[in-house]
């Protein structure tokens, strides 16, 4: 009996080793999450080519408009700015974090948001104008949880079953048998 193709068992086929000579077995299909991260690798690809060209073409335009010095003086700027913004966002919703955790409540929002201000942060300490606005933009919270609504949607972010919701383990439970010995100190 041959091997049905890649992926698909014909009617009657098994999947047991001995029912195919020569061990071929016929395998479940991909699945379709091997799509999704061809398309997330695309554009990484694309947003590391891009975005420098585009911070490059930003920065010669405004350089060439207001001054090489000036220029210089308003990237740094941004970053300060950007850092002390970050670092009052990150503590408030370390905060909130904390209540959460003292209400009993799991803070998976401020968790995400977290992530997401600590990419702010890094986009704002990032040389150059598009990434400040970028990174600007993550620190207002309703873009930033907007984001983060878009990326939970589109399943970019998993979602994990609730304490003590999860399923329980399958099969039987059965003790665990072996040897032990006490060693006392």
């Amino acid at each position: 009996m041959v091997a049905p193709p890649y992926g698909v068992l014909s009617q009657g086929a098994s999947a047991d080793p001995q029912a195919y000579p020569h061990g071929q077995i016929a395998w479940p299909a991909p699945h379709s999450t091997h799509r999704r991260e061809l398309r997330v690798g695309y554009i990484l690809i694309t947003v590391f080519l891009l975005v420098p060209i585009i911070e490059i073409w930003l920065l010669i335009t405004v350089g060439s408009a207001i001054g090489a010095g000036l220029t210089i003086v308003l990237v740094v700027l941004t970053a300060v700015i950007g850092a002390a913004l970050v670092r009052a966002q990150g503590m408030a919703t370390l905060a909130r974090a904390q209540t959460l955790l003292k209400q009993g409540e799991l803070p998976a929002m401020e968790l995400l948001e977290g992530v997401a201000l600590l990419l702010a942060g890094a986009l704002l300490l990032t040389p150059g104008f598009f990434t400040d606005t970028v990174g600007f933009a993550l620190l207002l919270p309703p873009v930033r949880r907007a984001i983060i609504a878009a990326l939970l949607r589109r399943g970019l972010i998993a979602r994990g079953p609730a304490p003590g919701g999860g399923a329980p383990p399958s099969g039987p439970r059965r003790p665990l048998e072996g040897d032990y010995r006490r060693i006392d100190d």
